[in-house]
């Protein structure tokens, strides 16, 4: 098993998105990359950690490359400190890794994402993790605790196969 760490707005969307992909074992929302060691969702503003989902996943399941396409579909890349309706840097968006070997998988993704935008950059951050501090637990799971709480991703993408070059 592996883990990469995907920083894409409020984390319950994301956490409900990488749910229902094929090949995600776990997922847990928390926060990362942040200013200390410790923060909680009421401190977030003043630690600046930003809301991620640790996304566990069968490397014999599903590739690295391919929850990138899935991360890239549900994301705007070009958003800075925002997403959907959500606005602050704890819900600017980030891919951080513990395998050094999966950093030149997404600088890979996040170039073609760009040359696929006339070389605009992106606003992603891209770091190994420096921590994850798990979320309480009312935001685990919380879609699946609350089916009609707020999201702003479409779900349903998670259903919709990944092409080719996507």
């Amino acid at each position: 098993m592996k883990t990469i760490y995907l920083a894409g707005g409020c984390f319950w969307g994301v956490e409900g998105y990488f749910d229902l992909i094929d090949g995600v074992v776990e997922t847990r929302v928390g926060y990362a990359n942040g200013q200390s060691e410790v923060t909680s969702y009421a401190l977030i503003d003043a630690t600046d950690h930003a809301e991620t989902v640790a996304v566990t996943y069968d490397p014999e399941g599903i590739t690295l490359r391919e929850l990138l396409q899935h991360y890239f579909r549900i994301i705007n890349p070009f958003s800075i400190n925002r997403q959907g309706n959500d606005i602050g840097r704890q819900y600017r968006t980030g891919i951080y890794y513990t395998d050094e070997s999966d950093k030149a998988i997404a600088q890979e993704m996040m170039q073609a994402v760009s040359q696929k935008n006339e070389g605009r950059p992106l606003a992603v951050e891209l770091e190994p993790l420096r921590h994850f501090i798990d979320a309480e637990d009312y935001h685990q799971d919380y879609l699946k605790k609350n089916p009609n709480g707020y999201c702003h991703i479409d779900l349903s993408l998670a259903k919709v196969p990944i092409v080719k070059g996507e």
